[in-house]
This record gives structure tokens, C-alpha cells and sequence, in this order.
């Protein structure tokens, strides 16, 4: 199953990059590096993470990084619906 990024959480993802590149260039380095082994574990065992209580939503750590990527199965792939910074406010 493939993962897909749709445009809204592509643009978080390119958002969060450029933060950290201009605080942080390892981090933004690590964040780069850790999201497509990420993507690959979520084509491989797509019901990785937690239930967020928002719908099929799951939310899985990247654990090095601390960002969560939220993802849900759709008929023919996995949907990434946002990269989520650990200590950004809950959503509400």
C-alpha cells in the first residue's frame, strides 16, 4: 500500500523543514532522514501508532524527532494528514 502526503501536509512538512533548517541544520538533516523510513514502515504495517479519537486518524512518533505523523487507510493508500510538532497545542 502507498503512502500519499496530499497537499495540506505536504506544505506542513516543507514548513517544519525549513524551520528547523534555519534554528537547527542537524535537525532539519535528521527530520529529512528519519520521514521516509517512516513512510516505509507505514507501507509495510499500515495500522502503525495510536487511535487519535478523531475518526480512523492514528498518530505514530517519528521518536528521534519530536513530530508525530497522523494517518489514516484509504481504500488504496495510506493518507498522511499532517506532521504534528510534540508540544504544538492539541488541535480543538
Amino acid at each position: 500500500m502507498s503512502v500519499r502526503y496530499p497537499p495540506p501536509a505536504a506544505r506542513q512538512v516543507e514548513a517544519a523543514l525549513d524551520y528547523l533548517a534555519a534554528q537547527s541544520p542537524d535537525a532539519a538533516r535528521g527530520l529529512r532522514e528519519r520521514l521516509p523510513a517512516v513512510t516505509t514502515l507505514l507501507e509495510a504495517h499500515p495500522s502503525l501508532g495510536h487511535g487519535t479519537g478523531v475518526g480512523h486518524i492514528r498518530r505514530f512518533p517519528l521518536g528521534t524527532q519530536p513530530y508525530s505523523v497522523d494517518s489514516s487507510i484509504d481504500r488504496d493508500a495510506i493518507l498522511v494528514h499532517r506532521i504534528r510538532h510534540a508540544f504544538r497545542r492539541p488541535l480543538s
